[in-house]
């Protein structure tokens, strides 16, 4: 009898962010360490990110407002390292920021949007 799969039953499936153009901002996830997946021949992009989530990035027709937050925000295993590396990379992130759960910073794409970094909070469990 096989052992029941100790992870959550769901997890997030997708997240959409429109962009100004997806092949900068593709190139930028990329960079930072998503896995490419495909970019259509329409400009829709899809990447890849840890747990089986896609990012797909879609053309967007308006341009984006300076420093608008990305609709969700990103985890990483080391935070101080991850900084460190996104400075050697060229990257400018903000300066780390110490709250109530995570440390985190700042990192601007070249579409205007702005992720917010966060130090991890995953539990021992199977994720």
């Amino acid at each position: 009898m096989a052992a029941a799969d100790p992870r959550p039953a769901v997890w997030v499936g997708h997240v959409i962010m429109n962009v100004p153009d997806v092949k900068a901002s593709r190139a930028f996830c990329i960079a930072i360490g998503m896995r490419d997946v495909v970019l259509t021949d329409d400009g829709v992009s899809v990447l890849e990110l840890r747990g089986g989530t896609h990012l797909v990035l879609l053309p967007s027709k308006d341009p984006i407002a300076a420093d608008t937050p990305a609709p969700f925000d990103l985890m990483v295993d080391d935070i101080s390292a991850t900084r460190e590396q996104f400075v050697a990379d060229g990257f400018k992130p903000g300066e780390m920021q110490e709250g109530s759960i995570h440390q985190h910073f700042t990192l601007k794409e070249p579409g205007g949007h702005v992720f917010t970094v966060n130090s991890t909070h995953v539990t021992d469990q199977p994720v």
